[in-house]
Order: structure tokens, then C-alpha cells, then sequence
């Protein structure tokens, strides 16, 4: 879009699903092995029980969330957990990616996807942030 151009729709629950695809598919081969079975959905907000139960007031705070148990925690003498699920927030994500114009719509959706995947991992959000700082 030019500087021109008047702003279009904002992106939908599906657009944001395929940025999310794309950012999947476009990390190493073997990072996403590694991932496995986890499901991904995009949602408007998280849930009221879920901000509750995080103790956040405003649901624009909250860009992402893991739910599952982590790899560092499975074992194979468990029961069969739930399947692992990132979740993404569209209206949040779209929130801080207007805030912070330095970097794409897709980036957001990227670093966003990524930083729920290193939960999965079993990474705090310490840990993260160093991995991404270096």
C-alpha cells in the first residue's frame, strides 16, 4: 500500500492463520520436527477464564499463550495429555503491531508463534527473551 492509499480492512481471524502458517513452515526443518503435534488457533481475544486464571485485566495484554504440558515435563509413563496448543490473538497482536511500526504485520505473528513455541519447549519467558536478544 502506497502512502496514498487509504487503509484497508484489518487483517481477518484467517488471514492471521496463514501469516501463521507461513511463519511455521518457514522455520528450520528441524525446529518444527521438533515441535510436533501442537495445534494452532487464532482467536479475536483470549477467554475471560483464561485472563482470570493469568491474572491479566486487560485482554490486549496478551498476544500469545502455550497450553499444554511442556516437553520437559512428558513422559511416556503419563497418561496421553491433551494435545499442546498456541494460541494467537488477533486483536492484540494487531494492537501492538500498530503501536510498534518498525516491523511487519508478519513479523509480529512470527515472534509471537516462535515465543509460544519455546514454551512448548519447555523455555521460561527469561529464557526466551535471552535466546532472542542474541
Amino acid at each position: 500500500m502506497s502512502d496514498g492509499e487509504p487503509f484497508g480492512r484489518a487483517p481477518s481471524l484467517d488471514n492471521l492463520a496463514a501469516m501463521a502458517e507461513a511463519a511455521f513452515a518457514a522455520l528450520p526443518e528441524a525446529f518444527r520436527r521438533m515441535t510436533g503435534q501442537v495445534i494452532f488457533r487464532i482467536d479475536d481475544f483470549a477467554a475471560e477464564d483464561v485472563l482470570d486464571d493469568l491474572g491479566i485485566e486487560d485482554p490486549f495484554e496478551l498476544t500469545g499463550l502455550y497450553q499444554g504440558v511442556d516437553l520437559t515435563h512428558r513422559s511416556m509413563f503419563d497418561p496421553v495429555p491433551q494435545p499442546s496448543m498456541v494460541f494467537l490473538y488477533r486483536r492484540p497482536i494487531l494492537d501492538e503491531w500498530a503501536a510498534h511500526g518498525e516491523i511487519t504485520l508478519e513479523e509480529l505473528v512470527s515472534h509471537v508463534l516462535v515465543h509460544e513455541i519455546g514454551h512448548h519447549f519447555g523455555l521460561s519467558d527469561a529464557q526466551i527473551d535471552a535466546i532472542e536478544a542474541s
